[in-house]
């Protein structure tokens, strides 16, 4: 059974972190350079909306498998990169949150309003908190690795 509740949990890192990867180094880059703002704008407004969807999902499962794993464990006793991991994907979730109840929310209501310099203020608002999460969740993934 723990190694179901482990693969859930890899999967839903694996698209969390496959996903900021495909926007930060691919999608974004081409937008940026071949659209303009009115194309450009709520093109990533709606790539985000269905991969923020996603991500509260792995959230969800990413929280349900760890809390199961962790149960069985004793804490004092568990290795040093769990507790940095545990850690580490609570401020990560905690960003994704503070993204998708602010900038994100600016973001849509300023396509809705074909507001193109809100709109892009908010989408500069949301780059450099997913840039801080993709770093974080590789700390997290070399903590639990190396930090045995």
């Amino acid at each position: 059974m723990y190694e179901w509740f482990k693969f859930l949990h890899l999967a839903a890192g694996v698209i969390w972190l496959g996903g900021m990867a495909l926007v930060i180094l691919a999608l974004r880059p081409v937008a940026i350079a071949r659209l303009t703002p009115p194309d450009r704008l709520p093109l990533m407004a709606a790539v985000l909306s269905r991969f923020f969807v996603m991500v509260w999902l792995c959230i969800a499962v990413l929280l349900a498998s760890g809390l199961w794993m962790l149960s069985g464990a004793d804490m004092k006793l568990a290795p040093k990169g769990w507790h940095a991991m545990s850690g580490i994907g609570l401020l990560m979730c905690a960003i994704f949150a503070h993204i998708w109840f602010a900038p994100f929310r600016r973001l849509q209501a300023a396509v809705q309003a074909a507001d193109w310099p809100g709109a892009g203020k908010a989408l500069g608002q949301i780059h450099p908190l997913v840039l801080v999460n993709f770093t974080l969740g590789w700390l997290a993934v070399a903590a639990v690795i190396i930090w045995r």
